[in-house]
């Protein structure tokens, strides 16, 4: 993701403008004009719906040097709460590193935002400014699907992403946890993981999981490593699919027979040695009765 361009609309686009000083959210308006205030660090909540869970401490010391000496260069964003203290929006790293360096106060842009508009923006900022890994991307994707009850194409509009991009990042989630914790921690990359998607199998995902991780496989090798257990799983399938003998024909002509006979779905299995079962079914009681009737020629 070293690439900026084509990550998301930006703050601004989904926001609106700035609400300058402590104005009421219900009396506040996206027209207004656009104003930076300094606010106090102990008035600002975090934002619940914050997307990345973990923060470098050496990253955050450094910002946090750079602070002390020049300052906080681009405001954090925040909205205003009910009990007249400020959430943040956006700029979690620089709140952070504001608290290490001592700071009291920050310049920050007051907006009008919804609970959705503080995912997004959560999202949207992270993604532009300092990249969520793939695990981190997948469940803020879901977050906002299940909480804004939106589709996958109007999270592709909102986000800027195509729908492919949305469909590949959930479909993580279903990979099981050890895959999903190897993927959070940076110990295979999200190709590796896609790679492993195509497989049903749990145990082959594993299986697949160990071999990246021991032997450090490239995507290319783990992409023909999977085509081979999928090769593997269809070459078992179509043995198993080619010991089960078709009935003889005096077997077959008989059970259509007596399908027709008694009106009511058969099935015989038969082994090789001539051995087998016959099968009747029925729908009810009384469906039973009448079968057995049939057979007794009452």
């Amino acid at each position: 993701m070293a690439k900026k361009t084509g990550l998301g609309r930006g703050l601004d686009s989904l926001l609106g403008n700035s609400v300058g000083g402590k104005v009421a959210p219900s009396r506040a308006t996206t027209n207004a004009t656009a104003n930076i205030d300094k606010i106090k660090l102990d008035d600002i909540e975090t934002n619940p719906y914050q997307p990345r869970k973990e923060f470098d401490e050496e990253s955050l010391s450094e910002l946090a040097e750079s602070i002390r000496q020049q300052g906080v260069i681009t405001p954090i964003t925040v909205r205003m709460t009910e009990n007249g203290n400020y959430q943040l929006i956006a700029g979690e790293r620089r709140l952070r590193a504001a608290k290490i360096a001592q700071l009291t106060e920050i310049p920050a842009y007051i907006r009008v935002a919804t609970d959705q508009q503080m995912m997004e923006m959560a999202l949207v900022e992270n993604i532009q400014r300092e990249n969520l890994n793939a695990m981190e991307i997948a469940l803020s994707y879901s977050n906002l699907i299940e909480e804004c009850g939106i589709t996958q194409e109007q999270l592709s509009e909102r986000v800027g992403k195509n729908r492919s991009t949305i469909t590949n990042y959930l479909r993580l989630l279903k990979l099981p946890a050890e895959v999903q914790i190897a993927l959070n921690t940076n110990q295979i990359s999200m190709a590796h993981a896609r790679s492993m998607i195509s497989i049903d199998d749990v145990d082959k995902q594993l299986l697949l999981l160990r071999e990246i991780v021991n032997k450090d496989l490239s995507v290319r090798q783990t992409e023909n490593m999977a085509k081979s257990l999928l090769a593997e799983t269809a070459d078992k399938a179509a043995i198993k699919k080619s010991d089960k003998k078709e009935l003889p024909e005096l077997h077959e002509t008989s059970k259509k027979e007596l399908k027709n006979y008694i009106q009511s779905e058969v099935e015989i299995k038969r082994s090789r040695k001539g051995k087998g079962s016959l099968t009747i079914y029925f729908n009810s009681d009384s469906d039973f009765q009448r079968i057995v009737k049939i057979i007794q020629n009452k």
